[in-house]
This record gives structure tokens, sequence and C-alpha cells, in this order.
């Protein structure tokens, strides 16, 4: 994996909820400016990964405590916008339909990220998955039946009975009867690591200083995708025009205190699981509800009004991420999907209307775009289908001929008014530049040793698995599994 060596950008501040004191924290004694708390195990951050890391250190006999920079209103990080995880699975189950081996599932991950992961980590990712999803339901995570339509998802993933809102709360409600310290608003502000006996971590809670001390850390605070600053020091100034899909406090703050420290980077500052979303989301927490699943079945033009890519290249739970960097790569980091009538119904909307025309020309109008270009486009797209058996399920034989790029499948006339069109903006939602771990969740440091009292989970470290691409439900996955083993071998550092 490439390593890279991060400068230290002063991330933007994101705006902060004023919360009363007690709804800071609880299960937390009241003490005074500089106070010094200490717990077996501190798990610095609050969605999936550091829950997990909490609950199963907890189970292993540790005292835990919590550390969330979020009010409790927004705890969770970009885990409260999630759906699903994916998951091995030999046979047919509740929530899941037919099988999903080992071997498919390491050879999904191994094309989308063009062989581009730790291959140990993987398949021991893959192995877990069924526990992990068999675990979660034992801390009150509900799952949900295989959802039908366009998803292409049923056999790979399942699904929360809620969504990621619900499996955070299930988390929580079980981290508070097993006595597990939670404190929000709290910003880790320095890390002291190993070679000493506690490792401690300056905390400002609430404005006020307060210093943690733990036998062992798991750090799972999440990518840096909400720090423009740093986002700007890969993408130059086109980062300016991202949105944020998730959380504006995942600002990096604790990767750059690890790599500071020594930790190893593994991962490209550049490389990011980023969709095209609808161009109208708000700059951070548009969530699932702003994301466009219609770009297999239409085309989609730059400010020009040109195609600059296959829009049916794969299934989509396989392609989605990479339209995020497409749109990026575009002038301005602007695009549009362009449909028609006889797709409508068979895609997930986003919660902006589509902008609409009863012909390409008056289309383009609307859309801004110049007509005679967009005109052109469509005709130039609609004399080269092929025609075929359309099944937006299946890799169908509807593609295209003489065309530049080519549409490989999915591939329909635009021809049936009234005819769409929606916006697109690049949507980060996590970063890949991480520390580097091994399969004990254990961060390597600078002299190569693995600290077997400084972990990572989550998106933090995600990049060992994704050096780039994505697989619909895996950060959950890696999430998850990376969690609970961290919080094992913090518990076991800590005794």
């Amino acid at each position: 994996m490439a390593r890279h060596k991060v400068a230290a950008v002063l991330p933007e501040e994101p705006v902060r909820k004023e919360c009363s004191t007690t709804e800071l924290r609880y299960d937390l004694p009241r003490k005074g400016e500089g106070s010094l708390y200490q717990s077996d195990v501190v798990v610095i951050g609050g969605g999936n990964a550091a829950l997990c890391a909490a609950l199963s250190a907890r189970e292993s006999g540790a005292s835990v405590t919590v550390l969330e920079s979020a009010p409790q209103a927004f705890r969770g990080g970009n885990s409260r916008h999630t759906r699903n995880m994916r998951c091995m699975h030999p046979a047919p189950t509740d929530v899941l339909t037919d099988s999903y081996p080992e071997e498919e599932y390491f050879l999904d991950l191994m094309r989308v990220t063009s062989g581009d992961t730790n291959q140990q980590l993987a398949r021991m990712l893959i192995r877990e998955s069924p526990r992990a999803h068999a675990w979660m339901r034992t801390n009150g995570v509900r799952f949900q039946r295989a959802l039908g339509g366009t998803l292409q998802l049923g056999r790979t993933n399942a699904f929360f009975l809620g969504g990621g809102k619900a499996l955070l709360n299930a988390y929580y409600a079980a981290a508070r009867a097993r006595g597990i310290q939670v404190v929000y608003n709290a910003e880790v502000t320095g890390l002291c690591v190993p070679p000493r006996e506690f490792v401690t971590g300056a905390v400002c809670v609430a404005g006020n200083a307060t210093e943690f001390r733990a036998k062992a850390v798991v750090v799972a605070s999440g990518g840096f995708e909400s720090n423009f600053e740093w986002l700007q020091e890969a993408w130059g100034e086109a980062a300016q025009n991202f949105l944020v899909r998730g959380t504006p406090y995942n600002q990096g703050k604790l990767l750059r205190l690890l790599l500071e420290s020594g930790a190893r980077p593994v991962g490209d500052p550049k490389q990011c699981h980023a969709v095209a979303i609808d161009g109208r989301a708000p700059r951070y927490d548009g969530g699932i509800v702003t994301r466009l699943d219609c770009i297999p079945l239409g085309i989609v033009v730059n400010r020009e009004g040109r195609r600059f890519y296959d829009e049916g290249e794969d299934l989509w739970p396989k392609r989605y991420a990479i339209w995020g960097r497409l749109v990026a790569q575009q002038p301005g980091q602007i695009a549009w999907a362009i449909i028609d009538s006889k797709v409508l119904g068979k895609f997930m909307p986003s919660v902006f209307p589509p902008v609409s025309g009863q012909t390409i020309g008056e289309l383009a109008e609307a859309l801004g775009l110049p007509r005679a270009a967009l005109e052109h486009t469509v005709a130039g797209f609609n004399q080269s289908v092929t025609p075929g058996s359309f099944n937006p399920e299946a890799l169908d034989d509807c593609g295209t001929t003489g065309l530049s790029p080519p549409k490989s499948h999915w591939a329909q006339r635009i021809d049936t008014p009234p005819f769409f069109g929606y916006p697109l903006r690049p949507g980060i939602t996590f970063t890949y530049l991480g520390v580097e771990v091994n399969e004990r969740a254990q961060v390597r440091l600078a002299d190569g040793n693995y600290s077997p009292r400084i972990l990572a989970a989550g998106e933090i470290m995600a990049g060992n698995i994704l050096g780039k691409g994505y697989l619909a439900g895996l950060g959950m996955t890696i999430g998850t599994v990376f969690g609970r083993i961290a919080g094992l071998e913090a518990a076991r550092a800590a005794n």
C-alpha cells in the first residue's frame, strides 16, 4: 500500500449545538476544571465502530469510557445514515437470500479495489462477517427481510430495521445498561502514546479541560472528509465544490494526532468513498436521501452536454461509489443525469424532484445546459442503442455500438417524454487515508512494531482494506468486525 506524509492542517470547526450539562454526559461523576478520569479502556468516537469496540471491551471485563465529539443529538458519526452491511453466508437466512460465499465476496472486493487491499485482513474481515452479524443481534440490533426492487443487495447485504439511527440507539442503550460511560461534546486535543504505562488524552468537554487516562485506547473517530482544508491539500480548489454526505464532526483530528505521533499511514489521501449525489443537497448531513440511483438507467453529461463515462459498466452496488470521483474530475465538479419517463419507478429517487421538459431541448434550457449539445448527445446515444432484454436486476444485453464511451448494459433509447434531469455533485462519504493495523487492530508505530495499547477501528483504518473503490455495505462490515476485535484486544491489554 502506498504511504503518504500528510501536512498538519487546521480543520474547519463545525457549528456546535449548545447542550445542557446533563445532556452532555451520563454516568460520569462531576469533577472540576483539569480533572482526571481513568478507565481500563477509552474509546474515541461515537459511531458504529466505536460502540462495537466499547461493547466488546466491556464484555471482556474492562471498564470503558466513550468520548464522542458531537452533541448527543448528533451522536454516531456517519453511521446515522447507513442502512446495511455486507455479509458472507453459505445459505439463505431470515434476512439474506441464496448464498454469498467467501470466494465470491473476496473476488468482488479484489475487482472494485483493483487488488489494492491487504488480502490477509480482507480474508479475515469476510470470514468474521457472519459472526459479527450474529453478535449485533445480541446487542439489540434488528434486521429486516431482504429488500426487493433495484438495489440488487438482497443476497449480499443485511439491512438494519430502522436504519443506522436505530442501530446506534440499540448500541447506546446496550452501553448504558452495561455501565459504559459516554461523554458528549468531548473533543480530544492531545494523545500521549506508549511507551508510557498509561495512554493519556487531553480532552475539552464543553469548554472544560479534562484528562482521560486508560490502559488502552481504541481510536474510532472517522476520517477527514469534513475538513475542507485537508481535502483541498489532496484535490486542490475542486474540493470546495464537494458535498459531505455525513457528519460535520469527522475533521480528522485524531488521524492527524496519530500520524504526528509516529503511526504508520496507509492509503492515498485522494482516495475516498464518494458518490454522485443531488447537487441541491446541503453542505453536510444530506445522507442517503440525496443519493441518485438513476445513473445506470440513463446517461450522464457534463456542463458541455457531453457524456464522459460508461453508465452501465457494472451492477450498481459495485460501481455507484466511483461516480463521485468521476464528477469531481469534470469542469466545475458538476454533471447531470438524464432519463425519460419509462424508467420512473425503477430507481430510488432523490428527496429533491427532478427538473423536467417535454423535449430534450426544453430540458437542456431548464438545466442550464447548451441545447444543441445535449440534443446531439441524446440523438447519438439513441442511434447507438442495441436492442436487447432490459433487466435492471442483472447484467443484461442492452448495450451500444459505435459509441464512445460505450454504455455496456441497461442502454435504452431516451425517447419517452417528459424527460427529466438531476444535477450531480461529488458527495464524499469517508476518506481512505488512515493508520496501518494488523489482524488484532493494533496500530503500527514508527519503529515498525504494532502497539498493543493503541488500536483503531472503522473509517480511520479502512484504507487497509479499501485502497480504492467500494462495495455497498462494506464500511459497516469493517467497522463492526474491527470494532469488536479492537475492543477485545484493548481489554486484553488492560488486563
